[in-house]
């Protein structure tokens, strides 16, 4: 009976121990608010002027990065519409729409969009953003400001238009 029990133990043993590897590449993800945020879908456009889009969906939210060049570097987002992030919320039900937007001295408080790679062989880009906004439209169904803090996104492919 006890080399039966054993060879159950072992046999157990040997077909519980199972790899669940899971790559998140592309990736876009940060902390919105104190809670981890990840996007199901991401897209990133530069344009014939070098400006860079980047944009994240989940099902009821997108983000928008924008800066005015895909060079490696650090772009601080101002109040002039040079460098943005735009968060929006679509509430499913009503389809009423939370804006949290920076530009034309409305809607910032401070933020920066790191680009620490663009690979123009493979067409990604790889980088890291914070940011905090302001509710742009005063919606009293949102707080008064967002915050994006240890944001990465992470060889999204690119498309040059």
């Amino acid at each position: 009976m006890k080399k039966h029990f054993l060879f159950l133990i072992v046999l157990f043993s040997l077909f519980s121990c199972q790899e669940d590897v899971k790559f998140n590449n592309p990736a876009f993800q940060g902390m919105k608010d104190n809670v981890f945020w990840r996007a199901v879908q991401t897209t990133a456009r530069v344009n014939s002027g070098g400006a860079l889009v980047i944009e994240a969906y989940t099902a009821t939210e997108i983000v928008t990065l924008k800066t005015n060049s895909a060079a490696t570097a650090t772009y601080f987002i101002s109040t002039p519409r040079i460098n943005t992030a735009t968060y929006v919320y679509t509430d499913p039900s009503t389809q009423e729409s939370t804006t949290f937007s920076s530009g034309s001295g409305v809607g910032v408080i401070d933020g920066q969009i790191v680009i620490t790679e663009y690979n123009q062989v493979d067409k990604t880009i790889s980088g890291t953003f914070k940011f905090n906004l302001e509710n742009t439209f005063d919606n009293p169904l949102a707080g008064p400001n967002l915050n994006f803090q240890y944001g990465v996104f992470y060889k999204i492919p690119v498309t040059v238009e």
